[in-house]
């Protein structure tokens, strides 16, 4: 018995028998819009994110099997949260908020590939990524939400595997979303106000010049990128 296999990276949900994939299957000689069928129906649930996908076939019996992988913890994070990307200076900045059920969900949809002997462990590990994402949990910063993990006062919700939320969680997570949001862009039109002033001051100076004396002024590197973009070899350093 022979077997044969196409790996590929698909739009969740969204497969289709154009190429990449229907010339990579047209030779195997299975049913390619089936495959395609069930591959959309497997990752569903991961609609707006590259999933890696490996379609095995039996040469023999032209029977198959379709094994999903799952998207990196941070896009989950991203798709749970309703972010584009997390902070770009974690410790200062917080991009979003998510429920104990959402972090649960992320970890049961990671299980096979997080390092934690169980449930509770797992969930400490996504908490971790919302860390350096700058993605508050319960209200909490990540690192006290882990705190808050230890001390059992999740216990119930990980026994259980709760992954839903209440139409007033939902709308509570959602309203500290745009929140955090709407904050977010104040402080930025903050550090571009701050940053135009101190240029204002040194007009004549170099590009190198003007980044350092932003860097002193504690403008994020994201605005000073902005504001007086790196020269070619900077860059390449």
């Amino acid at each position: 018995m022979t077997k044969e296999s196409v790996d590929i990276l698909i739009e969740g949900g969204k497969a289709t028998a154009a190429p990449p994939l229907g010339p990579a299957l047209g030779p195997l000689g299975v049913n390619i819009g089936q495959v395609v069928i069930d591959i959309n129906k497997k990752t569903e649930s991961f609609k707006g994110m590259q999933v890696p996908v490996k379609v095995t076939v039996d040469s023999d019996t032209k029977k198959y099997d379709i094994s999903i992988g799952t998207p990196p913890a941070s896009a989950l994070i991203k798709k749970e949260a309703g972010i584009a990307k997390g902070a770009s200076n974690p410790k200062t900045e917080k991009v979003a908020d998510l429920s104990i059920e959402q972090i649960i969900k992320i970890a049961k949809m990671k299980e096979d590939s997080l390092l934690g002997k169980n449930l509770k462990e797992k969930i400490k590990e996504i908490i971790g990524t919302c860390q350096a994402m700058g993605v508050l949990v319960g209200g909490e910063h990540a690192h006290k939400a882990i705190d808050t993990v230890n001390s059992g006062k999740y216990d119930e919700e990980i026994r259980t595997e709760k992954t839903e939320m209440s139409v007033e969680d939902t709308k509570k997570i959602e309203e500290e979303r745009k929140k955090l949001q709407e904050d977010l862009k104040v402080k930025r039109d903050e550090y571009i106000a701050a940053g135009k002033q101190v240029l204002s001051s040194i007009e004549n100076k170099s590009s190198s010049e003007k980044r350092k004396k932003l860097e002193d002024a504690d403008i994020p590197a994201p605005i000073i990128n902005e504001l007086v973009p790196p020269e070619k070899d900077e860059k390449k350093n």
